[in-house]
This record gives C-alpha cells, sequence and structure tokens, in this order.
C-alpha cells in the first residue's frame, strides 16, 4: 500500500537553469509509496489549493545519498503544493516498473519517475498515460521520456555532463582517466562517460564495479591502478563511490587525480581541500523540487514546461574557484 509521511525544507543552491528556477515542484524493493509528503497549511503549504497525490518512484540503490537530495526537493515542494508525496524505489527496471504500476492502482494524480531502464519502465509507464495520469520523468530518461507520452523531463544531458569533466581534465593536463560505471546497463552513466571520451584529448576506458557493494568498488579501482600505472586521472559518477575511490587510489599507491559527478557534503569539502579536483554537479534538488511542482502546474491549467525538449538542471562544474558560491547548498 502506498504510505506517506511529512516532508522537509531543503536549500535550494546554484540556480543554474532559469526555466527551472522559474517555477512556483530508499531502500531495495520498497513498496510503493515508503517516502515522504506534505499536507497544506503548514511549513509553506497551500491549505487553499486542491490535494494532489503524487508518487515519486526511482532507481535508487541502497545507501546512494544522492537520492536523498532530490527527495529533499520533492518533499519541499509537496510541503508548498499541498501534494501527498509518495516515495518508492527499486534498482531493478522490472521491479521498479511494478511500483509505477502500484501508484496507478492507487488512484495517484501524478507520477514522477526515473527511466535509466527505459525498456523495462516504457510499458508500465504508457499504461500509466493511458490511464489519464499526467507523468514527469527526472534525472535518467532524456532521450526516451518522449515516446513514452512523458510530459516534461527534468534532469543534465550526461553526454554534456561528460564532456564537461572532460575539458576540466584537459586542463589539468591529465593523459590517461579511467571511468567508474557503478551500475552496468544504466544509459545515463554510459553517456556521462561517452561524454568524456568525446572531448578528452587523452585515453579513457570505462571501468565496471558494483554499486551495491563498497568493498567491491574499491578493489577493482586498486586493482586497475595497481596494474595500469600510467593512469593519472578517476572520474567516479556519484558521490559516494567518490569518497571510496580515495582510499582506492591511496591503498594503490597511486598518484591519479580524482574528480566526480554529483555531490555531496564531503565532496564539497574534499574540493575545497584540493583532494578532488571538481564535482559536475546536475542539481538534484531541482529535479525532485521542480518535478513535483510540475505535476501542480499541469493540475491547475495544462502547463508543461520545456516545449517538448528536456529541462536542464545541469551539468554545472564545481571546483576549487568557484565553491563558495555553493556553500548554502552543504551547510
Amino acid at each position: 500500500m502506498l504510505k506517506s509521511r511529512k516532508g522537509r525544507w531543503g536549500k535550494l543552491g546554484l540556480a543554474g537553469v532559469a526555466a527551472t528556477g522559474a517555477l512556483l515542484l530508499a531502500a531495495c524493493g520498497s513498496p510503493a509509496g515508503a517516502g515522504g509528503g506534505a499536507a497544506g497549511g503548514e511549513e509553506g503549504g497551500s491549505s487553499d489549493l486542491e490535494p494532489l497525490k503524487v508518487a515519486l518512484v526511482t532507481h535508487a540503490a541502497p545507501g546512494d545519498t544522492f537520492w536523498d537530495t532530490i527527495r529533499a526537493g520533492a518533499e519541499d515542494a509537496a510541503d508548498k503544493n499541498n501534494v501527498d508525496l509518495l516515495y518508492s524505489s527499486d534498482p531493478d527496471g522490472a521491479r521498479q516498473a511494478q511500483l509505477v504500476q502500484q501508484a496507478v492502482d492507487q488512484g495517484v494524480d501524478g507520477i514522477v519517475v526515473t527511466l535509466a531502464k527505459a525498456d523495462a519502465m516504457s510499458g508500465e509507464v504508457k499504461k500509466a498515460v493511458e490511464a489519464g495520469i499526467p507523468v514527469f520523468s527526472i534525472n535518467a530518461g532524456e532521450e526516451q521520456f518522449k515516446e513514452m507520452g512523458v510530459l516534461a523531463h527534468f534532469g543534465q544531458n550526461e553526454f554534456i555532463a561528460g564532456q564537461a569533466a572532460g575539458e576540466q581534465f584537459n586542463e589539468a593536463g591529465l593523459s590517461k582517466v579511467v571511468c567508474v560505471i557503478q551500475e552496468q546497463g544504466h544509459v545515463g552513466l554510459e553517456s556521462r562517460c561517452e561524454g568524456l571520451a568525446d572531448t578528452f584529448s587523452g585515453s579513457s576506458e570505462v571501468l565496471y564495479v558494483q554499486g551495491t557493494d563498497m568493498t567491491n568498488v574499491a578493489s577493482t579501482i586498486t586493482s586497475k591502478l595497481q596494474t595500469n600505472s600510467d593512469i593519472d586521472g578517476v572520474l567516479t559518477l556519484g558521490a559516494p563511490f567518490a569518497l571510496t575511490a580515495q582510499d582506492a587510489i591511496a591503498d594503490a599507491g597511486s598518484s591519479a587525480v580524482l574528480a566526480t559527478t554529483d555531490l555531496n557534503a564531503d565532496v564539497y569539502n574534499a574540493i575545497n581541500d584540493g583532494s578532488i579536483l571538481f564535482g559536475i554537479d546536475q542539481q538534484p534538488f531541482l529535479q525532485g523540487y521542480s518535478s513535483v511542482e510540475a505535476v501542480r502546474l499541469f493540475n491547475q491549467g495544462g502547463y508543461v514546461l520545456g516545449g517538448g525538449q528536456a529541462v536542464l538542471t545541469g551539468p554545472a562544474v564545481v571546483n576549487a574557484d568557484n565553491a563558495d558560491s555553493v556553500s548554502a547548498q552543504f551547510e
């Protein structure tokens, strides 16, 4: 059954995309609705708005703190828009699709979904659309959302994010970078590594790790660096993996430079102290916030942002030169 609880305020920082900023919107196998939401009239909620029930269904893996930020943004928007937010997640595409079907069965007023495993999700998402439920996607699915009938997508262009990383590595003068993918088959992560290869003037290769097992992540990176001493750069694709990679680089006795896509407070601090070269931020708070508010706007007047194109929340490069400008996000 779908369950909900009251959401809490999250901080909005690094307003990188004007269209998104102008808006008035995890455990593996968790049942649909194990997340949070808000009733109107409290903490900025608008009691004069018609109550809505919105399902947020992601592919979050257990322990990945990246999704806490997306959820915080969604809960903030729910508080302000009299939305009962129902959160659920599963990294397995087939089981995530079942969570979408559960949301449809519960008669939600809107669905926000990630499409990392687009093929597995397509059938149930299309059924939700056919049932007359407005569906919005976030984070993953920029290339697939329109063909499923999803109204709008909020996220960064993953290929462009990878290109930005390649340009940063060029500025640092590196020659060989390994791009660490924690979830094989995730189209967005694959695109980031492809973007890196597109702009990086040196050579790059993909290294697959098992993202749900940090011991595997560390040992795989350490082994790679020990057997390839010419690697001078490591790009991880998530903040928790960057922190593990720090230890792996040290254990390998490598002098490789570390960078990552996606930030948290620990990564931010590491950028400040110089132990991580840069972070590529997709501003996940905006993804959660904008998508939930998008359901409210559609309910009010059929409003849809993007004109059929993805509404970009990133990438935004965070390095030692501009870290102070985003400090409020990590306090």
